[in-house]
This record gives structure tokens, C-alpha cells and sequence, in this order.
């Protein structure tokens, strides 16, 4: 399935704002950055799921919004840092900034990740 366009749209829209969302598809989905720190992934089925880490658990485990799952052909259940978004998000701008600003947060605490030695 490919990436929701109109769920990017959305969430670029609303976040207008706080800066300039760019997107890089993977996996047949897409990861989200603002100034150029991952905050939300949208999944091939059209799920929006920002970015959580040890400081924001509390407040995503609080909200019931639980974390990013997948499995592996061998049956292993794998996770992601990334939690999923709240109902409201999808039609309130402040809720998707609220929101948002917690996957932000988490991005920018993130360590950045070194380029690949050749």
C-alpha cells in the first residue's frame, strides 16, 4: 500500500507553524522530520505514529496509545519508539501540534546517528 499523500498533507498543514515537515518514504511507508529530527512515522496502512522515547512513555502509556508492533516472517514480534496517535489528531490542528511536539521533543533528544564508513 502506498504512503497516505493526504495524511501527510494534513499533518504538514497543521504543523505549519512549528516549521517545515519533509518526508522520506521507506518500507512502503514514509518518516516524517521537522528541522530535520524524526518525529512521526505514517505506516503503510495509513497510520500516523509519533516518535516516543523514556521521557514521553508516561504520557503516550497515559493516553492508551500503544506502541509501534510489527512481526518477522519467523514469527518474532518486533517494536518501534514510536507510538500511535491519538483519534483526535486526525481532524484538530492544535491536538496534532500537541501531540506532535512530544514526537519532536523525542526526535531532537534522539542520538543522531553516524554516517556508514565506507
Amino acid at each position: 500500500m502506498a504512503v497516505d499523500e493526504g495524511l501527510v498533507a494534513w499533518v504538514t498543514e497543521a504543523l505549519e507553524p512549528l516549521g517545515s515537515v519533509t518526508m522520506r518514504r521507506m518500507m512502503g511507508g514514509a518518516t516524517l522530520y521537522l528541522g530535520g529530527a524524526p518525529f512521526a512515522i505514517v505506516t503503510s496502512d495509513g497510520m500516523l505514529r509519533f516518535k516516543a522515547d523514556a521521557e514521553s512513555d508516561a504520557l503516550w502509556d497515559a493516553a492508551g496509545c500503544e506502541r509501534f508492533s510489527y512481526e518477522f516472517a519467523n514469527g518474532r514480534i518486533g517494536t518501534m519508539n514510536y507510538r500511535r496517535a491519538p483519534e483526535d489528531v486526525y481532524d484538530d490542528a492544535d491536538a496534532m501540534r500537541e501531540w506532535a511536539a512530544l514526537g519532536i521533543a523525542a526526535g531532537q533528544r534522539a542520538p543522531k546517528k553516524k554516517p556508514k564508513k565506507r
